[in-house]
């Protein structure tokens, strides 16, 4: 097998002399025909156009001699390392790492990135990186052929975002664009690029930060989930207790890349709490003062959604694909037309047994399984522990049997 395998990351400066070393005494040299071109190249060196990385490295284990790796940025991130280093190949790997292209795509717009989510787009998780972009203000996207910024753009249809599109950086093809999202479908775009999407108010700089990425503890005056009515505008519907909207987002279960549906959203309450969770959540109702309450919610706790003033399931039509389901207003018809578009999950609930064995009805016949169970909550004060609000509801949480885990 290979006596070593040599990872040389390339970001369009100079080669180090790490790297000029190892290719120097490189049998093999593995790369984009951009790499491959390099003068550093041995000549008479064995050339492997990369493709699929896994053959890659099949053939650089099959090999006598010293290999080297070629690719651009850091190849530590998001890169080739990882496949290299998996046990089947049994090789060992040297990196000689270059500025990430996400490092050079900031700089170039001379922007900070330590409060940036990071993705990738592939053709398979091109929407799960398009519910990132609608959930968050900041996000860098690595995109690839058939996922790349006219692609998002489309996807993200009724969000407006502002687009950094970052093209063959390092190179002398090296161009940036910024752009609204409205207008980026209409152009092409030169492979491979960066895509930083921005959008939405921008959380205040903080001097104390100390992760990456969103800061779990903003708002820092909000702790947990299920809050209390008081924590939203105007008057929970009857259909809006806490206990119920605990256990409807714990069936649930959003995560960042889900897109959720919040269908009769009421003062705002679940829709904020998903989207609290890290999710892409579109919030639907037929009243227009519902919509303003909930986009309120949502920028008093400094979270991105997108509300949709309309009649279900007529407005539901042209809404993207979800991922998850909360129903709270509309009857079986409306959880018919969820069903239908095949969510990972649906959760509503009913006031009645005949309302509730209709709705699992309904989902037992669109291939769900359905779980049902009656919730009663009774709020107690602690003075003279007399009741002071009783709720009672059916909770239905239905499963689409493919999604399981």
């Amino acid at each position: 097998m290979a006596d070593r395998v040599t990872v040389i990351g390339w970001d369009g400066s100079p080669l180090t002399s790490a790297a000029r070393s190892a290719l120097s005494a490189a049998t093999l040299v593995a790369g984009a025909p951009h790499h491959l071109a390099l003068p550093e190249v041995p000549p008479a060196a064995e050339r492997i156009r990369l493709g699929s990385v896994s053959l890659a490295a099949r053939r650089i284990a099959r090999h006598r001699g010293s290999a080297v790796v070629l690719a651009d940025g850091d190849p530590g991130f998001f890169g080739v390392v990882r496949t290299l280093r998996a046990p089947e190949h049994g090789l060992e790997v040297e990196v000689v790492p270059a500025v990430s292209s996400v490092a050079a795509a900031f700089a170039r717009a001379g922007m900070p990135w330590d409060d940036a989510q990071i993705v990738v787009a592939h053709r398979r998780t091109l929407r799960r990186a398009v519910n990132v972009c609608r959930a968050h203000t900041k996000v860098a996207v690595l995109t690839s052929p058939g996922a790349g910024p006219a692609e998002l753009a489309l996807l993200l249809d009724g969000v407006h975002r502002t687009f950094v599109i970052c093209e063959a950086l390092g190179t002398v093809h090296e161009q940036v664009t910024v752009l609204t999202s409205d207008k980026v479908a209409d152009l092409a775009w030169r492979d491979p690029n960066v895509v930083i999407v921005i959008g939405g108010p921008a959380a205040a700089p903080s001097a104390d930060a100390w992760i990456a990425g969103r800061d779990p503890a903003r708002p820092p005056r909000v702790r947990g989930w299920a809050l209390p009515g008081t924590e939203y505008p105007g008057t929970p519907g009857e259909g809006e207790s806490v206990p119920l909207r605990a256990a409807q987002l714990a069936r649930l279960g959003p995560r960042v890349g889900d897109l959720v549906w919040d269908i009769g959203c009421g003062s705002g309450a679940l829709a904020t709490e998903a989207a609290r969770f890290g999710a892409a959540v579109i919030a639907v109702d037929r009243d227009p003062a519902a919509c303003e309450r909930t986009a309120d919610a949502a920028r008093r706790f400094g979270v991105q959604l997108q509300t949709v003033c309309g009649t279900a399931p007529q407005v539901l039509e042209n809404l993207p694909e979800p991922d998850v389901v909360r129903v709270g207003g509309g009857g079986h018809a409306v959880v018919s037309a969820c069903a239908d578009r095949r969510p990972a999950r649906i959760v509503t609930h009913a006031f009645t047994r005949d309302a509730a064995e209709a709705v699992a009805r309904v989902l037992t016949e669109g291939g769900y399984a359905v779980e049902c169970a009656l919730l009663q909550s009774v709020e107690l004060s602690v003075e003279d522990w007399a009741e002071r609000e009783r709720a009672v509801a059916f909770l239905l949480s239905a499963v689409r049997p493919e999604s399981a885990p």
